[in-house]
Parts: structure tokens; sequence; C-alpha cells
């Protein structure tokens, strides 16, 4: 059954064009076809810095605080293999630069370990692995 979201629901823009629309949003007005539809045409959503945009309902999918970590996860999976990548070419290039991007990597593993408790393999940065509270592995 279809469900259009409500005032105070979160929600994120489905193909982001800026930095802002990759953070989550609150739904805070809906534009309906007709006053005797349930169907949303149009969605204002408030972005945490205060900005406020309008989106057609396709355009924005209803989300919570807990798709926040999958994307961030995704996100500094992405970031590994980047950094991974330049690390690989900055070794034939500079030194220096090749040991920059080392410790960036080495930083960002060690980040998303403590503060995700995700292990990012800088070998096969593609496939994280969780870990416990305590640090091991599962």
């Amino acid at each position: 059954m279809y469900r259009s979201m409500e005032v105070g629901d979160t929600a994120r823009v489905v193909r982001q064009s800026d930095a802002t629309e990759y953070r989550l949003g609150t739904v805070t007005d809906v534009h309906y076809s007709t006053p005797h539809t349930t169907y949303a045409r149009r969605y204002i959503l408030r972005f945490p810095n205060g900005t406020e945009r309008t989106y057609p309902a396709d355009h924005v999918v209803w989300c919570t605080r807990d798709d926040d970590r999958a994307a961030l996860e995704a996100a500094f999976t992405k970031a590994a293999v980047a950094l991974r990548d330049a690390c690989r070419i900055a070794h034939d290039f500079d030194a220096d630069l090749s040991s920059g991007t080392a410790s960036l990597l080495r930083r960002l593993v060690d980040l998303t370990r403590l503060r995700l408790g995700l292990t990012l393999d800088p070998a096969n940065p593609a496939w994280p692995h969780p870990s416990t509270q305590d640090g091991g592995d599962q």
C-alpha cells in the first residue's frame, strides 16, 4: 500500500547533486496533486545546515538514521579504495607523497574501526569486515 511521507519524516535525495543532498533531510511540507488524494507530488526537505529545498516525490526516499550508517560505510569504503589506488600511483611518483597518502589511508582505516566498528582491509577495502566492540573480528 502506498503511503506518502509526512511532515517530520526523514528522507534522502535519490541522486545527490551537491554535498548538502548527501545528508539526511526532514520533511517540512508535502504538496499533493489534489486536496483529496494521498499521493504526494512534491516534498520540501530541510537539511541540517538549515537549507530547505523542494523535490518531486520520486526524487526522495524515506530513510532513518540507521540508513546513515550504511551510507557512511559505503562512502568510507569508496574513499579507502581511492586512497589505496592513489598510494600505489604515488609510490612511483614521489616518496613523500606516497608516505603521506599511506598515512591518510592508515588514519581512515583506524577511524572506521574506532568509530564504526568497521575494519577496512587496505589490500581489499571493497569488503569491509564488521568487528566486535572489543576490537576483534566476529
